[in-house]
């Protein structure tokens, strides 16, 4: 079937971004040629939903290859031998002492992984692999000291001069965020290895000091470090250490104690790996910056071709404040994963083009989210577009579908529940069942049940929560209106005694103002009669949750049990 057909075409399949970058992709390549689709971060702090579509980015493109049946890999890099740059709040100030060591040679100040890298990186492989996302991962650290890159580091010194050149036409061009950056954007840039230095600070402008290889420090392990002379016929590379005053020497040919700086490793490495594409964040993409200048070097020191790409926009977080990934406290992909399925998120991140912003709002947002998903998914059922094709893409991978409930309820109504229940799944799952979602066990409720609770736990403003009273309100029982005493006799003579379902409580409360006008139950409303369904509804609100408003009413009754209610009504 012929791809490349317009929104509605049954003729054609859909054709989105993800279809476009595969077909780059495809011919960077070369036909039937393997496809390396490529992402790398650096785990310096928590890895953000922004950071996050470094990551699902090429995922989604290695996807639409394995649909094909293009041999594909995502390859993964862990930039943990990038510097550690500074102490971020909440760690202890002692930790200032390795600023400048590489990442996976800082301790974990929490003590329970084995570096500060690894503290990082390992909560989003958990979410990672939630997410279906499979990817091949390296960590740089154990490529450069296990001498992986030795000819390619050598190569890169011995042409020092030709990348300096390169590098010299750029260096006036200082990346600066875009006029429409978010302020996380501008956060990110100002920590980014895209803005790196390529020298370092302080040093003289001579070829020496811009050297394009950077030895740690083999006395104090900082990269604090100043080339003073190189050797071409020996490979020996000189050194003073501004940190601890150390004079040394480090041989390029034997020892693997420094990396290339980041703009000629990035290229270095595309050419390595043979890089058909990789996407990267706007502070990589202008003037001055990595892939710019990678571009030039790639082909001519590393004779390749720099990847085709996507550049894309970063990812806005509603009601966090300006803040770096690497000082924390902005949401995670396991934070999102508490409260949104797994084939959701993705689905918020494939739905755009990449070089589209957009934001993630936790708040009553979520709520309308799930209704949009699931009204999708009805459509997918029955026709295919773009918009389905975005969520076919989210559901699925090569490996299988995703989990999803067995009995999908709307999350508002599972959502609604969870507030009046205190959390109790048991009861939740009672409800629900008498709500028209018959089910076998709470288990064909999972994974939304749990997230439903924990959204509402967790994100639902204590003052938007549903409090249920304690204790009858005798004040407002004692000042009772002739009107109101009859409705909730009516109430309390009708309401079933025990376990009721949801229609019969349905019928009792919306029921009660047509009794009190001599209607029956079948009888259509009148003007009057609403308006008294008004007042009536608003005084159970009043006496069993102190309110004027709340959940539906009937799944209120359920939930609290004949019971409480009666008790809370004065019966």
């Amino acid at each position: 079937m012929a791809r490349g057909g317009q929104q509605g075409d049954e003729d054609r399949t859909p054709v989105d971004w993800v279809t476009r970058a595969a077909d780059d992709a495809v011919r960077h390549a070369g036909e039937g040629n393997l496809v390396t689709v490529a992402s790398g971060a650096s785990p310096s702090g928590p890895i953000h939903l922004g950071n996050l579509r470094e990551f699902i980015t090429p995922h989604f493109v290695a996807e639409e290859l394995r649909r094909r049946g293009v041999p594909v890999r995502h390859l993964h890099s862990w930039d943990d031998f990038d510097r550690f740059r500074k102490v971020p709040a909440g760690v202890p100030a002692s930790w200032a002492e390795h600023i400048g060591r590489p990442l996976t040679a800082v301790p974990d100040p929490w003590e329970c992984h084995a570096s500060w890298a690894e503290h990082f990186k390992a909560p989003l492989q958990e979410s990672l692999r939630a997410l279906g996302v499979e990817m091949e991962e390296v960590s740089q650290t154990q490529m450069y000291q296990s001498g992986t890159y030795r000819d390619q580091v050598l190569l890169a010194v011995s042409r020092r001069d030709d990348i300096e050149a390169v590098l010299a036409q750029h260096r006036t061009k200082k990346v600066a965020p875009a006029e429409d950056a978010s302020d996380q954007e501008a956060a990110d840039l100002a920590d980014s290895v895209a803005n790196e230095d390529d020298e370092p600070a302080g040093a003289s402008a001579d070829a020496i000091a811009r050297f394009p290889y950077r030895p740690y420090c083999r006395e104090c392990g900082r990269d604090t470090v100043t080339t003073t002379a190189y050797d071409d016929a020996t490979t020996t590379l000189s050194y003073t250490c501004s940190s601890c005053g150390y004079t040394g020497t480090t041989d390029l040919s034997t020892d693997t104690d420094g990396k290339l700086v980041w703009k000629v490793d990035w290229p270095m490495r595309w050419a390595y790996e043979s890089v058909n594409f990789e996407p990267a964040g706007r502070d990589h993409m202008t003037p001055g910056s990595s892939y710019t200048v990678g571009t030039e070097i790639v082909r001519s020191i590393f004779d390749w071709k720099a990847p085709a790409r996507v550049i894309y926009a970063f990812v806005g977080f509603a009601g966090v404040q300006k803040m770096s990934s690497s000082a924390g406290g902005v949401p995670t992909a396991t934070d999102a994963l508490r409260v949104l399925e797994a084939p959701m998120l993705r689905w918020l991140y494939v739905r755009r083009a990449p070089t589209q912003a957009f934001d993630i709002d936790f708040g009553p947002a979520v709520v309308r989210l799930y209704d949009e998903w699931d009204a999708l998914g009805r459509k997918a059922a029955e026709k295919s577009d773009v918009a389905t094709l975005a969520w076919d893409r989210a559901s699925t991978t090569a490996a299988g579908s995703l989990p999803t409930p067995a009995v999908p309820v709307p999350f508002r109504t599972l959502s609604s529940v969870a507030d009046v229940t205190a959390g109790s799944a048991d009861l939740i799952s009672r409800i629900i069942e008498s709500s028209g979602f018959p089910h076998g066990s709470v288990a064909d409720l999972e994974p939304r049940l749990s997230l439903a609770m924990q959204w509402t736990a967790e994100h639902v403003p204590a003052d938007e929560r549903t409090t249920v009273r304690s204790t009858p309100d005798t004040e407002r029982l004692a000042s009772l209106s002739e009107d109101e005493e009859l409705w909730l006799r009516i109430f309390l003579d009708r309401l079933p005694t025990e376990d009721p379902d949801l229609d019969e409580v349905t019928s009792v409360v919306y029921g009660v103002p047509k009794v009190a006008r001599g209607l029956g139950l079948d009888d259509a409303p009148t003007e009057q009669v609403k308006a008294d369904q008004k007042d009536f509804f608003r005084l159970l609100y009043n006496l069993l949750v102190s309110a004027d408003r709340g959940p539906r009413l009937p799944t209120l009754v359920l939930a609290l049990g004949p019971a409480k209610v009666r008790s809370l009504l004065g019966a």
